[in-house]
């Protein structure tokens, strides 16, 4: 066990001010800090953070507690897991008893020297790195490697007694039907590193034409993609020094910014900027720049990370470069000054929004304009009421109409109203939905597995989704921060969350029932019984 008189050092040492900053966003209140409540939907803030009596506590919801309890609440660990947490945060070494093992990063540290230095030995990795115009210095600071074949990868690290257990915990090897393999087979690698220069993953890139281009570490107790940018730690005191940060779309645009003096660079893991990123990118407050292709993918990242950063009042603006081409393009050819000047001129986020809105519809039509005019207020109305009357001139100049048709005081509809009403609402529900609108791959599950009679609050909803997953009312969902989006195992609990009730409830209708026969009635009672048992089990 960790000691106690390590964990009252710890306690000490730990500034909750700082700690909650790193997740959330928040701001002076008098003596104290307000944030938005992250265990519980709201959009006026009612969680107070206390730096003279290091706790929080939340008016809205009641939850409470120091440092400890919200690492362990908000990031669903232990109390030994969050102890160590918190202690990588603050560069604090805890002390052990005998018998107590600690986490032990010795097995991805030993595996990240090894690739290094097998990339010097594999001539057509390192080729492809300098035929990208990444130089020698770049690789070394980057750390970046070659992962070999996976019983390479194995071999490595059984013969140099590294866990295997804890290898499998970081996500760098897994058990197959053929026995352990290696995640990361035959390709570049680059070390992803926390905001306090723990490595605790990798990206890798293939170079023998594997389907999946570019990979990340999976998900982990220690690596969550949508917590992480790449990059960072080396990023972090220019960023505070400059106060601008430049968020990329990939590993080799940070590297090549990095290289040309934009040493403020980073990227996020293969996921579009998320409300879990907005406590980093506020940290320092600098101004943000999003630099994305011009292909789809990257407008409609672009248009994503606009309205998320504009809504949460993030000074800065977009830059997208020609489809085709890239910042690590530029750096190459040495376009530095164009690259500058760039940076320099980004189009505002909202400026950005509504041009992307409005640019789906043609306005000479006048049906489509009503539509682009619709599509356009409902953004507005997640802006401070003095940015939507700043950038209603700016509505009405690009749809070529009077300022006063801009309204953006009334909802048009009264499902998009309870959408924002956060008051009256079930987070969970609407979770459902917003990771069904932005993950295709999970409608199966979901479709598969409920209707929306399990919906209890947000039916219309799911019918709307069902209808028409593009209807304009369902927006609204994507730019609000409180609603998540789920991975696979976070809508698998949620879903089982909300079926053990509602099939708790059919059950006590059903025995409650006296027109149905009685041996009709017994057989549900079963059937639903074992339903319930399966679910609490955890099947779905």
């Amino acid at each position: 066990m960790i000691t106690k008189n390590s964990i009252e050092n710890l306690k000490n040492n730990l500034d909750i001010v700082d700690i909650i900053s790193q997740y959330l966003q928040i701001k002076k209140s008098g003596a104290n800090f307000k944030a938005c409540c992250p265990f519980h939907g709201e959009k006026t803030p009612s969680f107070v953070i206390s730096p003279a009596k290091q706790i929080y506590h939340c008016f809205g919801c009641g939850v409470g507690g120091d440092s400890i309890k919200f690492v362990m609440e908000y990031e669903k660990l232990s109390y030994p897991e969050a102890l160590e947490k918190l202690a990588s945060m603050v560069n604090f070494s805890l002390e052990y008893d005998d018998n107590y093992k600690k986490q032990d990063y010795s097995s991805i540290e030993k595996l990240n020297e090894y690739y290094q230095k097998l990339l010097t030995h594999n001539n057509v990795a390192h080729q492809y790195l300098l035929d990208r115009g990444i130089s020698s210095f770049s690789i070394e600071k980057f750390e970046i490697g070659y992962a070999p074949t996976s019983q390479d990868t194995i071999n490595f690290l059984k013969s140099n007694f590294l866990s295997l257990t804890d290898a499998q915990d970081f996500g760098l090897i897994d058990t197959g039907q053929n026995g352990l393999y290696a995640r990361f087979i035959e390709r570049i690698t680059f070390p992803i590193y926390t905001l306090n220069s723990k490595i605790i993953g990798f990206g890798g890139r293939t170079i023998t034409g594997h389907n999946a281009k570019y990979i990340n570490s999976p998900q982990t107790k220690h690596f969550n993609k949508s917590r992480l940018l790449y990059g960072y730690n080396l990023a972090k005191e220019n960023v505070y020094k400059h106060k601008e940060i430049i968020i990329t779309e990939g590993y080799l645009d940070v590297i090549m910014l990095h290289q040309a003096g934009f040493d403020n660079s980073v990227a996020t893991l293969g996921t579009a900027l998320t409300a879990e990123h907005l406590p980093i990118l506020n940290r320092g407050e600098p101004r943000v720049i999003v630099a994305y292709d011009g292909d789809k993918a990257g407008l409609n990242a672009a248009f994503k990370a606009s309205t998320l950063l504009s809504h949460n009042s993030f000074e800065g603006g977009v830059v997208i470069f020609g489809e085709g081409y890239d910042p690590a393009d530029m750096v190459k050819e040495g376009k530095i000054e164009e690259l500058n000047s760039m940076f320099k001129n980004v189009k505002s986020f909202i400026e950005y929004a509504i041009d992307f809105l409005i640019e789906s519809f043609d306005i000479n039509i006048p049906s489509q304009k009503q539509k682009g005019l619709i599509e356009v207020n409902n953004y507005l109305k997640t802006l401070t009421p003095i940015m939507q009357q700043e950038y209603a001139p700016y509505v009405a100049s690009a749809l070529k109409i009077n300022t006063n048709l801009v309204n953006v005081s009334q909802s048009t509809n009264n499902n998009f109203q309870k959408q924002v009403d956060l008051s009256q609402i079930d987070i969970g529900e609407l979770s459902v939905i917003k990771t069904l609108l932005e993950k295709n791959e999970l409608l199966e599950l979901v479709l598969n597995t409920i209707d929306e009679d399990i919906f209890q609050t947000h039916k219309g909803e799911f019918q709307l989704f069902i209808e028409d997953k593009n209807n304009p009312m369902l927006r609204g969902l994507l730019i609000q921060d409180e609603v998540k989006i789920y991975d696979k195992d976070e809508l698998y609990n949620q879903l089982l969350f909300m079926l053990i009730p509602h099939y708790t409830k059919k059950l006590q209708y059903l025995k409650n029932d006296k027109s149905i026969e009685l041996k009709s009635k017994m057989r549900k009672i079963r059937e639903l019984q074992d339903k319930i048992a399966l679910l609490k089990r955890g099947k779905l």
